[in-house]
């Protein structure tokens, strides 16, 4: 029986995705679709992407399928026929990203979730069959002219932070769990205006349109396959990008250019900027935003502090980290929590160091 799972260490596998000649193409696709057996369905899908090299992160539940891959170029094909193969991936939408290097992923993984997204809801009553229209950029575009229109972005703050539709609200909250009962209260007494959500590739979205039916709203719309596809859609037909700034995803990009404008700023000098990196401290990895010049000045770190530890030898660095959760700051900077309080994450690290025993 083949191997399932990958077996060689993270940093070989980079190290040898940077090592390839040949393009690669980073698409995201999701399906809500009931899976009876999510983890049968899951080992079918490695033995039949592994072969094609493709490399990503996939959620499979069984709710459906949540996926963010990349296929070296002359796989594309293959791997779009063995998807269509399932009759409930049968056409379906592959986004292709927008600012893509091909660098975004270097091995498989592919787990078996509760959910494809987490979403605190436990009613009962609650179903996916239920949804928000579709719209595409053309309809988007013109219904963000309409005064009845309210667009709301269900993406994290770090998100939105880089980049966002000209009047979107923004629903201030670290997960998607927290952000559907607080769309809905944010909402009170607009049931009958033009609701708009939106995401990043359209799977948050389309279970927030649901979840916004759920609850009483009557003309509710969610943006097909998200922010890449309107960028695709808008640069394919010259329309006006009513999106500006980037588009925050989650690979080692970080980020996709929709427009030139830069809508955020370095958290650390205040700068114009919207390069979101990790702190390159080992103990530390904060997700933040960095201009050019503090990332030579801090070495890429968020603090001085963080940079002493980065510029000390490695063995003595790994001596600093014994007993400490790393990383915990890694996609966990909420509105709540911005620059000046990069010091007060760093205390609540310390804090949380201290108390183990």
């Amino acid at each position: 029986m083949p191997v399932l799972h990958n077996r060689v260490s993270q940093k070989e596998l980079k190290e040898k995705l940077y090592k390839e000649t040949e393009p690669r193409t980073t698409i995201s696709f999701y399906q809500y679709h009931p899976i009876q057996n999510p983890q049968e369905f899951r080992d079918a899908l490695y033995k039949g992407m592994d072969p094609l090299k493709v490399f990503g992160r996939i959620y499979v539940a069984k709710e459906g399928i949540n996926a963010q891959v990349s296929v070296p170029a002359s796989n594309f094909d293959a791997l779009r026929s063995f998807l269509y193969s399932y009759d409930f991936l049968n056409c379906i939408r592959l986004n292709v990203a927008v600012d893509d290097d091909g660098k975004s992923f270097w091995v498989l993984k592919i787990k078996v979730r509760d959910k494809i997204v987490a979403d605190g809801i436990s009613d009962p009553a609650f179903s996916m069959e239920k949804k928000g229209k579709y719209v595409d950029a053309e309809e988007m575009n013109k219904l963000l002219q309409n005064e009845d229109t309210i667009v709301v972005d269900m993406r994290n703050h770090y998100e939105f932070e880089v980049g966002h539709f000209e009047t979107a609200i923004e629903v201030p909250s670290d997960t998607f769990r927290e952000q559907l009962p607080m769309a809905v209260d944010l909402l009170k007494g607009k049931k009958d205006k033009n609701i708009i959500m939106y995401c990043t590739g359209g799977i948050r979205c389309e279970k927030a349109s649901a979840y916004m039916l759920h609850n009483g709203f009557n003309n509710v719309y969610h943006l097909e396959g998200g922010i890449i596809n309107y960028a695709k859609q808008v640069k394919q037909a010259g329309l006006r990008s009513k999106f500006i700034g980037k588009n925050f995803v989650f690979d080692d990009r970080l980020g996709e250019r929709i427009t030139e404008d830069v809508i955020a700023k370095c958290h650390q000098c205040g700068k114009p900027a919207d390069t979101h990196t990790n702190c390159k401290n080992d103990a530390c990895h904060l997700l933040f935003i960095q201009c050019d010049e503090c990332a030579i000045k801090y070495d890429g770190c968020c603090t001085p502090e963080c940079q002493t530890v980065f510029n000390l030898p490695v063995e003595e660095q790994k001596k600093l980290r014994e007993g400490q959760q790393n990383g915990i700051m890694v996609f966990n900077k909420s509105k709540a929590r911005l620059r000046p309080t990069i010091e007060e994450m760093k205390q609540m690290r310390l804090s949380t160091k201290a108390e183990k025993p």
